[in-house]
């Protein structure tokens, strides 16, 4: 497997906003295996490559100063709620011998026939399944050929996606991962995103208090 590092410096006691200053994000590394968190602090546009090749499942090596040698997960991203700037990072320190459990992503490719006729819309429901696997051999992502996808009632679930067998799914095998709409009940769905989006429809559900944001809500770190 190909190994992607990234190289990291130490904080050095250095105030968060003035290593963003300098061009460096600051960082931590935790995990079971350490007795304590690594303070890190790496080169922004280092990590912005790093994070879209690597996302949340692919593991990262982790050099630099103090002799580090670290395999990581991303763990999770921070960024500033009104301008998206990338303000921290955490990552997860992993062993090789020594599973994980992660949320991998989803991928569609080819296209279905029911769309490119124009009678209906491919619509994913779930964005990520949940798996067990030793890091190195974590799937970047999951691929559905929705090519497959012919008739109006055809739908993917869980136990027809195509992993290794090295892979654990953890998800329901009969939770459906890829269903048809008709053109009809996406033109019905759309003012109802369009409110997801802004302002809360009226009568929709407010989020539980105190509930994390899903995955799917942490945008790329494209700033």
């Amino acid at each position: 497997m190909y190994k992607m590092e990234l190289i990291v410096t130490s904080r050095q006691n250095m105030k968060a906003k003035d290593l963003r200053k300098e061009g460096l994000i600051p960082g931590i590394i935790y995990g079971k295996h350490l007795d304590t968190p690594i303070m890190v602090a790496c080169k922004r546009n280092d990590l912005i490559k790093k994070y879209k090749e690597a996302g949340y499942s692919t593991p990262l090596t982790i050099t630099g100063d103090n002799k580090l040698d670290q395999l990581v997960l991303i763990q999770d991203i921070q960024l500033d709620p009104v301008s998206d700037v990338l303000l921290h990072i955490d990552f997860l320190a992993v062993n090789k011998d020594e599973k994980v459990t992660t949320e991998i992503p989803i991928k569609m490719i080819g296209e279905s026939p029911i769309e490119k006729l124009g009678q209906g819309k491919i619509q994913l429901l779930k964005d990520f399944i949940e798996v067990e696997a030793f890091p190195q051999d974590l799937p970047h992502d999951i691929t559905v050929d929705i090519s497959i996808i012919q008739n109006m009632n055809d739908t993917v679930v869980v136990k027809d996606l195509k992993v290794s067998s090295k892979v654990k799914v953890l998800d329901d095998p009969e939770q459906a991962i890829i269903t048809v709409v008709t053109m009809q009940e996406e033109v019905e769905e759309t003012p109802v995103v369009a409110a997801a989006e802004g302002t809360p429809a009226e009568g929709a559900a407010a989020p539980a208090a105190g509930a994390a944001p899903a995955k799917d809500d942490k945008k790329d770190a494209k700033k």
